[in-house]
């Protein structure tokens, strides 16, 4: 056999309910069940990487042919890497509130279809809902005696709204996705919201772009986050010379007072109890009061970057475990909302997030604002549509005036390496000042 220095199998059974209901003609409504697992061997040099279906964990025999056949394929590898020590530890699962499971698929399609009937306000044209969720039994067992089993539970919609007049469009858009239970009670508020925003934006002025003081809400500032300081913090692009902080730790990166943490063990939709090497999870403070404090690291980047947390390693159904984000946020600050306003005197204020770009390696971003509001001699005014934010992440941290006290956050889910894992994202209010607002107002 050839030389096995570490392996591990990672089963993952479950299944997957969607509905999708489009302007109210019910396109879909199923389960489908799923039985995955993943063996990594790492040999003299690097992985040898096996996906099989029906894996029987419990059955020496299997793994001890799995293991075997994974070997093999690491006995061609020829990148050498090591891993770093780790501790090792499951926590509790969340209790659930109303198992999802106990409530039938007519019942969970005619909720959903009660919150994109709510979307259809006067002037709402098309509209859509989603409902997902996710029951996943995990099992995972490795060369070091570490075994861990647990389950989990996530239930969630999301619901559009597009409102056209005269040939402008404008679209409204919510989402609520929970681990503790089902999530489709009492919810048409969110579909009211939508279809209300849709509306109000066929109305909203279209801003002049330029560099002005900006107001980011929580959910904003959230993506933010995520997609410019979350990513750069992540070991395998900092391995790969990928991010622009790379080499920066211990270095001020923000302002005084700015916290951001990544911490897998929050009760949010990106918590896992154990990650997907069985590495216990623990809060990391990517960012210290604008100090970069921390990487983002799993054994594999931990060993050859150092500078960090092990514990961030997640995986997809029937995929090996990558260095990934959990629930990544900014810290509370000491500011009320009404007195960030006031100090922004006049500017603009971006609220929600319908996506856009970041580049971890030059540190630059471009996100697209929901919508948002001017702020005139310190309150909120007319409303605006079409208008984003960009800027490099480095500056842009440091041009955080102030930070809010209500962190707030938002779920949803992230794609790298061709994977998508839950995860959720937040802030407080934030007050930036010099920050490139984009929009083709006059």
């Amino acid at each position: 056999m050839a030389e096995v220095r570490y392996y591990d199998i990672r089963c993952v059974r479950g299944e997957i309910t969607l509905v999708d209901i489009d302007n109210g003609v019910v396109e879909s409504a199923g389960t489908s069940f799923f039985d995955k697992a993943v063996i990594r061997v790492l040999g003299s040099k690097g992985w040898g990487v096996l996906t099989r279906d029906h894996v029987d964990i419990d059955s020496k025999r299997e793994v001890e042919r799995l293991v075997e056949a994974a070997a093999r394929l690491a006995a061609v590898t020829e990148d050498h890497l090591d891993l770093a020590d780790a501790p090792r530890g499951v926590l509790p699962v969340p209790p659930l509130g109303e198992d999802p499971r106990d409530v039938d698929l007519e019942e969970k399609t005619r909720l959903l279809a009660g919150i994109e009937e709510a979307a259809r306000v006067a002037g709402v044209g098309n509209t859509r809902a989603r409902y997902t969720e996710g029951i996943d039994a995990v099992r995972f067992l490795d060369s070091s005696g570490n075994e861990y089993s647990y389950e989990a539970v996530r239930s969630g919609f999301s619901v559009v709204a597009i409102a056209s007049r005269d040939g402008v469009m404008q679209m409204g858009s919510e989402r609520d996705h929970i681990t503790t239970g089902f999530n489709l009670r009492n919810k048409q508020e969110f579909g009211r919201k939508a279809g209300e925003v849709a509306v109000s934006l066929l109305d909203a002025k279209i801003p002049k772009g330029g560099t002005k003081r900006a107001v980011l809400d929580p959910e904003l500032a959230g993506v933010f986050t995520h997609e410019a300081v979350g990513h750069a913090s992540e070991g395998d692009l900092v391995r790969e010379g990928a991010s622009v902080l790379g080499g920066k730790i211990g270095e001020r990166i923000g302002c005084a007072g700015l916290v951001i943490v990544d911490d897998p063990s929050l009760p949010e939709f990106g918590f896992i109890p154990v990650d997907a090497e069985g590495v216990a999870v623990e809060r990391t403070e990517i960012v210290r009061d604008g100090i970069l404090s921390s990487y983002l690291h799993n054994r594999e980047t931990l060993a050859a970057v150092g500078n960090g947390v092990p514990g961030h390693a997640r995986s997809e159904h029937g995929a090996p475990p990558i260095v990934r984000m959990s629930n990544t946020f900014i810290e509370n600050g000491d500011a009320a909302y009404d007195e960030i306003l006031e100090e922004c005197r006049d500017g603009i204020l971006l609220i929600g997030s319908r996506g856009g770009q970041v580049d971890p390696g030059r540190g630059v971003f471009q996100f697209n604002a929901e919508y948002g509001y001017f702020i005139e001699n310190g309150e909120k005014a007319g409303m605006v549509r079409d208008v984003s934010l960009s800027g490099e992440i480095l500056s842009t941290l440091h041009n955080i005036v102030l930070i809010g006290n209500d962190r707030k956050m938002s779920p949803g889910y992230c794609g790298k390496g061709g994977q998508s894992v839950p995860v959720s994202d937040g802030a407080p209010h934030l007050l930036l000042e010099n920050a490139t607002i984009g929009g083709r107002g006059e």
